[in-house]
C-alpha cells in the first residue's frame, strides 16, 4: 500500500504520462466489460469506472488515485450494518453509519477540529434521521407528524429507539439502533447537546406541516420556507457549534440570513437534480408558481425534456439556487478556522459544479445527473481557502454563461445580471 501512494503522490509526472495511465485503465476496463464470460471471474471495480470517465481529465485522474490511496477516505464496512450495530462500540458505529450513508460527508467531517468531529456527525445522524422518518412514504401521516414534533424529546430518553421506520434500509437500522446515537450525543457538553436538541425540534415541526402536502408547495415563498426547514436550520446549528466552539467568531450564527443561504443553496440544487428521483417516489418540491408558467403539469416535463419550455422551467429553477452565492461567499469569507472553512466550502463548490451541468441540461428531466467522481475528488483537494473557491466559482459561473441561449427574455436577462454579480464577488481568482 506505501508503494502505491508513493506512486500516486508522485507529483512529477507529466499530464502525458497520466493520460497513458488513465488510457490504460480505460481499455483494460472496455475489455472486461465487453466479455460477457469474465464477468463473474472479474468485478469491475468503481476506480477503473472513475478514472475511464476522466480520461480527458489528466487531474482528475491523479485526484482520484490521491483520494482512493493517499488515506483520505477510510475504507467502508463491507459487513451489513445490523451486523457492524451488534459489534461495534457507540462511537464507531455512528461512523460506521456515516460512511454507509453518505460518504462524501464523512469525508468533509474529517476536515473539522477534532473537537468539533464527533459533535458533528451525531448533529447529522440526528437530522438525517429525522429526515428519513419524513421520507418514509409507507409511515402513517398522523404517526409521522407526532414521530416528528416529538423526535427532539426522544434525544432525551435512555435507549430510546423505533423499528420499521426509515425510507432505506440503513436509515431503518439507524434508528432501531438510535440509543447509541443517544448515548454519544449525551456525553457532549451541553452547549453542544442544547443546539441539537433546539434545532431538532425546530426541523421536525417545520416538517410537520408539510407532510400529506407533497405536491402542493404552490409559491416561491413556501419553498423557501421548506428548504429552510431541512436545510437552512442546518446552517443555523452549524454556525452556533463553531461559534460556541470558539474555534469561529461568537458572533458567526448571529447573521442568520447567511447562515440560511448556505444550506438554501445545496438544498435547492438537490431538488433541481432530484427532479425525476422525486417525481417518481411521488414527491414533488419544486414550486408551482415557477413551474405553472412553463407547463400544466409538472410530469410534462419529463415527457418533453427538449421542449423550450422545459429548459426554460429549468433554468429558472437554477436562477432561483444561484440567487444565494453571493451570501455563500460572504459567509465562506467570514470563517478564520482552516479546518472548518474546508468543511463548510467542499459542499458549496460541489453544488456549484451540479449546477454548471444542470443548466440547460435536458437530462435533468430523464436522468441523475451527477458530476464526474474525478472532478469532485479534484474540488475535495483544492478548497482549502478563499482564493481557491473564488477560482472555483468564477469557473463554473463562467460554465452557466457558455450555455445561456442567444435569445432575449426574463431569464436570460436574469442569469446575465447573476453571472456579472458572481464574477464580481469572486475578482481576480487566483487560477489552480
Amino acid at each position: 500500500m506505501e508503494s502505491l501512494y508513493s506512486f500516486v503522490s508522485f507529483h512529477t509526472y507529466s499530464y502525458t504520462t497520466i493520460i497513458i495511465i488513465g488510457i490504460l485503465f480505460y481499455y483494460l476496463y472496455q475489455y472486461i466489460s465487453s466479455i460477457k464470460s469474465l464477468h463473474k471471474w472479474f468485478h469491475i471495480p468503481g476506480t477503473l469506472t472513475d478514472l475511464s470517465r476522466s480520461l480527458l481529465f489528466p487531474s482528475e485522474i491523479f485526484a482520484i488515485l490521491k483520494i482512493k490511496f493517499g488515506g483520505y477516505m477510510k475504507k467502508s464496512e463491507q459487513i451489513s450494518l445490523d451486523k457492524l450495530a451488534v459489534e461495534l462500540n457507540d462511537i464507531d458505529f455512528c461512523y460506521a453509519t456515516l460512511n454507509k450513508v453518505s460518504r462524501s460527508f464523512a469525508f468533509v467531517i474529517q476536515e473539522l477540529p477534532s473537537e468539533l468531529k464527533d459533535v458533528v456527525c451525531i448533529f447529522y445522524l440526528v437530522l438525517r434521521g429525522l429526515d428519513s422518518v419524513e421520507d418514509d412514504m409507507n409511515y402513517p401521516d398522523e404517526k409521522k407528524i407526532l414521530l416528528l414534533k416529538q423526535f427532539h424529546k426522544n434525544l432525551t430518553i435512555d435507549n430510546w429507539t423505533i423499528k420499521h421506520v426509515g425510507d432505506t434500509k440503513d436509515y431503518q437500522i439507524l434508528l432501531e439502533h438510535f440509543d447509541k446515537v443517544i448515548r454519544v450525543l449525551k456525553s457532549f457538553d451541553m452547549k453542544y447537546q442544547s443546539i441539537i436538541i433546539d434545532i431538532t425540534r425546530r426541523m421536525g415541526y417545520g416538517m410537520a406541516d408539510y407532510v400529506g402536502k407533497i405536491g402542493s408547495i404552490d409559491t416561491i415563498s413556501s419553498y423557501n420556507l421548506y428548504c429552510h426547514y431541512v436545510a437552512g436550520l442546518v446552517g443555523y446549528g452549524l454556525s452556533e457549534i463553531f461559534s460556541k466552539s470558539e474555534f469561529e467568531d461568537d458572533n458567526l450564527h448571529v447573521n442568520e440570513k447567511l447562515s440560511d443561504s448556505m444550506g438554501l443553496f445545496l438544498q435547492k440544487t438537490n431538488i433541481i437534480r432530484d427532479y425525476l428521483e422525486d417525481l417518481e417516489a411521488g414527491r414533488t418540491w419544486w414550486p408551482k408558481e415557477i413551474w405553472k408558467n412553463y407547463a400544466n403539469d409538472l410530469c410534462d416535463f419529463s415527457q418533453y425534456p427538449k421542449d423550450k419550455q422545459s429548459l426554460e422551467c429549468l433554468n429558472h429553477m437554477v436562477i432561483d439556487s444561484l440567487s444565494h452565492v453571493p451570501d455563500v461567499l460572504i459567509y465562506l469569507n467570514r470563517l478564520r478556522n482552516r479546518q472548518i472553512f474546508k468543511f463548510c466550502a467542499i459542499p458549496q463548490v460541489m453544488a456549484m459544479a451540479t449546477l454548471a451541468q444542470l443548466y440547460s441540461n435536458s437530462k435533468v428531466f430523464t436522468s441523475m445527473i451527477k458530476i464526474r467522481k474525478g472532478l469532485t475528488c479534484k474540488l475535495m483537494l483544492n478548497c482549502s481557502n478563499i482564493n481557491q473557491v473564488h477560482y472555483w466559482f468564477y469557473l463554473f459561473i463562467q460554465k452557466i454563461e457558455s450555455k445561456i441561449p442567444n435569445e432575449t427574455n426574463i431569464n436570460v436577462t436574469q442569469m446575465k445580471r447573476l453571472v456579472q454579480q458572481i464574477k464580481i464577488s469572486c475578482q481576480n481568482p487566483m487560477k489552480i
